[in-house]
């Protein structure tokens, strides 16, 4: 439970860091921040999976490359479901999502 609530936390900072850094993705309040985490953290569980097996033949032929365009629309689908959270393009989404992947995996790295 301890490591899920550190998990949506950094989510939450890389949400926040990428709206300060990503030009195309907003975020309106540190409250919409800890919704996004939240509604990422699920669609990682929920839709991730099914979209990763439907998209397999893709992704082998270009080397695991796909998995991006498969986090960039998890984000951006993130950005049209919270209320607070703006995507504008696919390819702010892509850089959105890159910041937060490398936030999470750096801060996983420490911790």
């Amino acid at each position: 439970m301890f490591r899920l609530l550190i998990n949506w936390l950094v989510t939450t900072m890389a949400i926040l860091l990428a709206a300060y850094l990503v030009p195309g993705v907003r975020v309106q309040g540190v409250g919409a921040a800890v919704i996004a985490a939240a509604i990422l953290g699920i669609l990682n569980v929920l839709v991730r999976p099914v979209l990763v097996f439907l998209t397999f033949p893709i992704t082998v032929v270009t080397l695991g490359l796909f998995l991006f365009v498969i986090n960039a629309l998890m984000f951006w689908l993130a950005g049209a479901i919270v209320p607070g959270f703006e995507v504008r393009s696919f390819w702010s989404a892509l850089l959105g999502a890159l910041t937060v992947s490398i936030v999470s995996f750096l801060t996983s790295a420490i911790f």
